[in-house]
């Protein structure tokens, strides 16, 4: 992703950011694990499996310089494009299912930044030797 080069941060210390007012100053995406759903478990003798659906958040961040955001959405919509077409359709190699997009959503335009949240999906399954 071109325009995001090296500018993408885990999630590990989001929230004591968010808390202290301040987000990585060169970062302008943030990859983070939204949720598991768990599907109907098949138990066959020694064996246990389980199908799930993964969700997967990405965080972009543009900086906001007016009272509306209207520059900063101008900003966000290619970068949102960018990581659509990026992981739509990719699966990271062991998994069963590809992501697809769930949707986004303006998550946050507060202190002077917009958070726009993308999420993803991804289907895969559990099989553990009982």
């Amino acid at each position: 992703m071109p325009d995001l080069g090296s500018r993408v941060e885990g999630a590990l210390d989001l929230a004591d950011m968010l808390r202290a007012g301040r987000l990585p100053e060169n970062t302008n995406a943030i990859v983070l694990p939204v949720g598991l759903a768990g599907r109907a478990a098949d138990a066959a003798s020694g064996l246990y499996r389980q199908a799930f659906t993964e969700t997967v958040g990405v965080l972009l961040l543009a900086r906001v310089h007016d009272r509306t955001g209207r520059r900063a959405l101008g900003r966000i919509r290619p970068l949102i494009m960018e990581v659509v077409e990026a992981i739509a359709g990719w699966t990271p190699g062991d998994q069963l299912g590809v992501f697809q997009l769930k949707g986004g959503r303006i998550v946050s335009m507060t202190g002077g930044t917009l958070i726009y949240q993308v999420e993803f999906t991804i289907d895969d399954q559990l099989r553990i030797a009982t």
